[in-house]
């Protein structure tokens, strides 16, 4: 199963969620729905407009549903071997 990452992405441009449904011109329910990943299915439109209002591709906004559960390694994370030991 997948997941939209609509809320991270926005969060990381410090937009909330009525500032992005009005920069991408799609109704709150919708974007309530795919902020919060209240759907099964998306409709690609509205999709484009919500990535378009981001500034990112549409497949951007979906990840797969073991990654969204996974914390994000950040630059600053030093490299684990096989083991989960920190690599030399």
């Amino acid at each position: 199963m997948a997941k939209l990452i609509i809320q991270r992405l926005a969060q990381q441009q410090k937009l909330n969620q009525s500032q992005l449904q009005i920069k991408a011109g799609v109704t709150p329910q919708l974007l309530y729905r795919y902020w919060h990943n209240f759907t099964k299915s998306v409709e690609l439109e509205q999709l484009e407009r919500i990535a378009t209002a981001l500034g990112v591709r549409p497949g951007d906004l979906i990840i797969p549903d073991a990654e969204a559960a996974a914390p994000a390694a950040t630059l600053d994370d030093p490299p684990e071997d096989d083991d989960g030991d920190i690599a030399a």
